[in-house]
């Protein structure tokens, strides 16, 4: 990767900023034995749509920006969340994409955020990253204090919090970890604010040349929350599913640039056509039986910048989007 910006370095002054404003956004604020900060946005304490988007630009790495507005595209779901990332393959692959899996006992959780940049391990007498991903980056951060962003309606025991300390090599005490139930309004924002990160892992699962992709923004309606977890967890997805729209700028040919754009949009998937509540369902709550090629925006343009031309593929679905929402 050309271009190598610390996603610790410019996430940390938001990490700050929640911790600054912690009664402001309705936060709760936890400092454990090891010395360790919980920021709780969303389980014991209400949490809300601004602290949903800090946390958003806290996955993204500092290197993105949302923003929460109205949007007319949505019939009857007009509160949407645009995000924009400086640098996109760093911003949602290298920092927001939820890769790294932590589990202790019963407790099991995907961590994003710019810690994933930090953690390795070590195998076979090498130390080298948690995830294979970043092997393909050839990106690793450094940084003596990092935070990592949990989606999980408890808190973590402390064996993944040292887990998580040690394989990163920093001090408890330099490590904050961010909690957003997905049945929060705080949880449901960071989900779907990764309309664009969702279009950049399925980029990259069709083989398309992460270096030629230049920019990039997107934006999906916030979906109303929802006790019950799997809808709470299928709205989150729907929302970019079935209204998501993202704009990719890419170098190289345009016959590779309409090609994703024809490949990239979730209605591509076998498994489009009903709210995914249902299809996690149908598929006995195994995630891994869903088609991954599901999990991506609904609408896309792509643009081949050298010769200016744009690709559309997909489209939005307000039939579908209300069928998911309204129930």
């Amino acid at each position: 990767m050309q271009y190598q910006a610390s996603v610790n370095k410019f996430s940390q002054p938001l990490v700050q900023q929640l911790l600054d404003n912690a009664d402001k956004l309705r936060l709760g604020i936890e400092k454990l034995e090891n010395g360790c900060t919980i920021i709780d946005a969303g389980i014991k304490v209400p949490g809300g749509l601004e602290a949903g988007r800090i946390i958003t630009e806290i996955c993204m790495g500092g290197l993105g920006t949302a923003t929460i507005s109205q949007s007319p595209y949505t019939s009857n779901w007009p509160l949407t969340i645009n995000v924009h990332a400086s640098n996109p393959v760093l911003s949602c692959l290298g920092s927001q994409y939820a890769g790294w899996s932590l589990s202790h006992g019963k407790y099991y959780a995907l961590g994003s955020g710019p810690a994933r940049a930090l953690a390795t391990k070590l195998k076979d007498g090498a130390v080298e990253p948690v995830e294979e991903l970043y092997k393909e980056l050839e990106y690793r951060d450094s940084a003596e204090q990092t935070a990592l962003v949990i989606e999980n309606d408890a808190l973590p025991p402390i064996e993944i919090v040292e887990k998580v300390a040690a394989a990163c090599g920093v001090s408890p005490a330099n490590l904050t970890i961010i909690v957003t139930p997905t049945s929060s309004l705080a949880g449901g924002v960071q989900v779907v604010g990764r309309v664009l990160e969702v279009a950049m892992h399925k980029a990259h699962a069709l083989h398309f040349p992460l270096e030629n992709i230049v920019d990039g923004s997107g934006s999906a309606p916030i979906c109303p929350p929802h006790p019950n977890f799997v809808k709470a967890m299928g709205r989150t997805n729907d929302a970019i599913l079935f209204a998501g729209q993202v704009h990719l700028f890419v170098k190289g040919s345009d016959e590779a640039a309409e090609k994703l754009a024809k490949e990239l949009p979730s209605s591509t998937s076998k498994d489009y056509g009903k709210p995914f509540a249902d299809i996690f369902k149908a598929y006995e709550y195994d995630f891994f039986k869903v088609d991954a090629m599901l999990f991506s925006p609904a609408s896309v343009i792509v643009t081949a910048v050298e010769s200016g031309k744009s690709f559309r593929g997909g489209k939005l679905d307000n039939a579908l989007l209300d069928l998911s929402f309204g129930a």
